[in-house]
């Protein structure tokens, strides 16, 4: 990525422009803007939950803007801010939470927030896996939990019944999945076997963290800006081989990067589709056939008691400005204190397919009777709690991380195209991964 955005240059956060105050006549409410990257089902909920708040009282009104994909948004906040227009909240993808934490005075974290306002805001309210990726040594949360999802596997059940396998036994182990996919391309019920988004997280990130295996040193980043990436270990390098292997014999094709091969599965076109779980909304309103998601695989041979997977999606961070005015970030809390109330993260949860960020949402959701009404549904907060939770599961704090995720996709589509072989294209990825830390490390020290 471009050095100039904010991905590249974490560093430079601190010096982006202010940003002028916003004007109001007494008695009018403090208006404020959101920008967040939720497309399609996903964001006509986060409209609704604006349009709730906003009719629930009539100090605050929340201008929700749609700002493209996660990096996008990202960007769009960096031009604001240059402009002098910068939102007053953006939604930030939990990737870019060690970029974030290098930011100084560019953002208000949400312990300070809550501080200065008078939020109430209890970490311990929050899951584990949640609270972990946005916390700070001490325990504070630096931003506010919103969209938290996690990777599952999507299968479709009327091509495993054509395929001659058991609808209601998705494979759980990766040698399971091997020959699955094979039968799948054997008997091709589907154009496409097996596909899966977001390849450098979900077969890489997830992988490490459910098999206990360390992505890169200084504890996965979180106890120093000098991490190493490990990525070209044996363990990374096997399972690039699977893929590898099943590609060449017609069992696994790739379809694209990041969300992009989400409808190859929820349109029919793949039997199984790995992907996140906040892909559920787009399933329930496109998929012509029976479907259910199940377990990420596990490699008993690596860990024969998996750990839990770690959280996707993204939270909120209030941006600041040296004349940003007491009522706004009053309104900024207001607006975090609505999205935390339990039957709004249960409402919130249950439209999307993202998981309960609070017990109390949870205990909602599961006393609601969802769960039940809908099986499969409780299967990523279930790997979410499985197992325990070591300093290989608990996430990844690397400075420009989704240029890392731009390196390794790089590096695996040479990879697919026959150019290098598993154990090149990660030795590469390492190298050139590394750098960007490396840049990073310089970049917030400097």
């Amino acid at each position: 990525m471009d050095r100039r955005n904010l991905i590249a240059g974490a560093g430079t956060l601190a010096a982006w422009a202010a940003l002028p105050g916003v004007a109001r006549a007494a008695g009018e409410p403090t208006r404020i803007t959101f920008w967040h990257a939720m497309p399609a089902a996903n964001g006509e909920e986060v409209n609704r939950i604006v349009r709730d708040f906003n009719a629930s009282q009539s100090d605050v009104v929340v201008d929700a803007v749609f700002k493209g994909t996660y990096p996008e948004t990202l960007t769009a906040s960096i031009a604001a801010y240059r402009a002098g227009q910068a939102p007053h909240i953006a939604q930030v993808f939990e990737v870019g939470t060690g970029t974030m934490l290098q930011a100084g005075p560019a953002i208000k974290p949400a312990w300070k927030l809550a501080e200065e306002t008078g939020f109430a805001l209890d970490p311990k309210s929050y899951v584990p896996g949640v609270r972990g990726y946005y916390s700070l040594p001490d325990g504070k949360l630096a931003s506010m939990p919103f969209n938290s999802s996690t990777a599952v596997m999507w299968y479709n059940k009327d091509a495993f019944e054509k395929a001659g396998l058991d609808p209601e036994k998705p494979p759980v182990t990766y040698a399971e999945f091997d020959a699955v996919a094979r039968t799948l391309a054997a008997k091709a019920p589907t154009p496409i076997a097996t596909t899966t988004a977001w390849m450098p997280w979900i077969q890489f990130e997830e992988f490490a963290a459910i098999q206990n295996l360390a992505y890169a040193t200084e504890g996965d980043g979180y106890d120093g800006l000098g991490a190493q990436l490990l990525v070209n270990g044996k363990p990374f390098v096997a399972q690039l081989q699977r893929f590898l292997d099943l590609s060449k014999e017609g069992a696994f094709k790739y379809t694209g990067r990041d969300s992009a091969p989400d409808m190859t599965f929820y349109s029919g076109q793949a039997a199984i589709g790995f992907g996140s779980s906040s892909g559920r909304a787009d399933i329930v309103k496109n998929a012509k056939f029976r479907y259910s998601e199940a377990l990420l695989p596990t490699d008993p041979s690596l860990n024969p008691k998996p750990n839990n997977s770690i959280i996707g999606g993204a939270s909120l961070w209030a941006l600041t400005a040296p004349n940003r005015t007491e009522a706004e970030y009053k309104a900024v809390a207001k607006f975090y204190a609505f999205i935390s109330q339990p039957e709004q993260v249960a409402l919130y949860a249950q439209h999307t397919g993202y998981v309960p960020v609070t017990t109390a949402g949870y205990a909602a959701t599961k006393q609601a009777g969802y769960y039940e009404k809908n099986p499969g549904t409780e299967v990523p907060v279930q790997q979410l709690e499985r197992g325990e939770l070591t300093p290989n599961s608990r996430g990844l704090r690397l400075g420009r991380l989704p240029e890392i995720r731009a390196v390794i996709y790089e590096e695996i589509e040479k990879a697919l195209q026959g150019q290098q072989g598993a154990q090149a294209a990660l030795d590469v990825a390492v190298e050139r991964g590394n750098k960007v830390l490396r840049d990073f490390q310089k970049s917030a020290r400097g």
